[in-house]
């Protein structure tokens, strides 16, 4: 095919992949690392009320009553906090904003795989730093010269959690840099796991965490990151430069309203991740090798059948889950936990393709 002489000048980009959204609704899907129960009750009547003449004017662009709310449960002030349309929008806007040196920027070769998508989209230098045979950060291989680190805690797609201590390493050792710590998965491993304390003694520290997981809000898209009140407004900075109202009225709302209700938030959280201490133990007994996953997602290679075998037969079930035909994880499947029924499912259509 010709090319045309004004595609000279496009920005070319492998994209990010996301897990498939099937249209067919009579599925498990375990592929996208959902949560399988509805977000606090009272969401709803946020919603139910909202005045729909209210659609007409622009939402607020500072987010000031999602901030505040963020701010109250966190024990932070509102200027450390920064908003956006997911924790993508919000990882997206810090390499912009934070990672623009000739050096290159760190992170994992085994990791969530936005990070390299937008390094490219940003023409951002950057370097993969190997996990160890366990899957785990050799915290020295983040000591070298370096324009910016990023890395998940829980990893992605391993559910392996670091150390705060090794974080705050990491952290330490790197006074010229943004460390950007993505916490998407953070509550599925205990609130005293999260590096959140850190911000106090490092301003060069950014935390970033979801609404996406633990707070059953996937399709509201909120994300937001908390740090020094300096790297803040430097996002802000970038950010209204960008696009002021990133976030609509119903959203900021809903976030805020989800934020109030902590004992919901925690039955959530509890009950996934004794549905994923099960699931551990069920996979096990299949001949299942697994890390130990402290997220809302498990990370198994099967016995017997490769992990494209088994995620295709699944398929064929009407189970989905994820696979990665790539060097190192090849060998496993990442499996979002469900409901305890959905799982059942999932343990018993293991078992026929396993022994079939």
């Amino acid at each position: 095919m010709t090319e045309n002489k004004w595609e000279s000048c496009v920005r070319r980009v492998v994209p990010y992949v996301p897990g498939e959204q099937p249209k067919n609704t009579d599925v498990v899907k375990l592929n996208t690392n959902e949560n399988p129960y509805p977000p606090a009750p009272s969401v709803r009547g946020i919603i139910d009320n909202f005045d729909i003449s209210d659609m007409r004017l622009y939402p607020a662009p500072d987010s000031e009553v999602l901030v505040n709310a963020i701010a109250g449960r966190y024990g932070l002030k509102p200027s450390q906090i920064f908003v956006g349309v997911g924790s993508d929008d919000v990882i997206s806007m810090a390499f912009m904003t934070f990672f623009n040196s000739d050096k290159p920027v760190l992170f994992p070769d085994i990791t969530y795989s936005f990070y390299d998508v937008w390094a490219d989209v940003y023409h951002i230098s950057y370097k993969t730093c190997p996990l160890d045979r366990d899957f785990r950060i050799n915290p020295d291989d983040y000591k070298q010269e370096n324009g910016g680190i990023i890395f998940p805690n829980p990893n992605a797609p391993t559910g392996v959690l670091e150390s705060v201590e090794m974080i705050e390493d990491i952290v330490k050792s790197n006074p010229d840099s943004v460390v950007i710590i993505d916490e998407a998965y953070i509550d599925f491993a205990g609130a005293e796991k999260s590096c959140l304390p850190l911000i106090d003694k490092y301003e060069n520290l950014l935390v970033v965490q979801t609404y996406s997981k633990s707070r059953s809000m996937a399709g509201m898209r909120i994300g937001f990151a908390m740090g020094s009140e300096k790297l803040i407004k430097y996002m802000n900075d970038v950010k209204f430069s960008v696009n002021s109202y990133t976030m609509n009225t119903v959203t900021q709302l809903c976030g805020a309203e989800s934020m109030k209700d902590e004992k919901y938030f925690t039955e959530t959280v509890n009950r996934i991740i004794s549905t994923r201490e099960n699931a551990k133990k069920c996979l096990s007994e299949l001949g299942f090798t697994l890390t130990d996953s402290r997220s809302n997602f498990l990370f198994a290679s099967p016995s017997g059948k490769s992990a494209e075998y088994v995620f295709n037969e699944l398929k064929k079930r009407g189970i989905y889950v994820r696979y990665w035909n790539k060097p190192v994880i090849r060998d496993y499947l990442r499996i979002s936990i469900g409901t305890d029924e959905e799982m059942e499912k999932l343990f018993k259509a293991l078992e026929e393709i396993l022994n079939g």
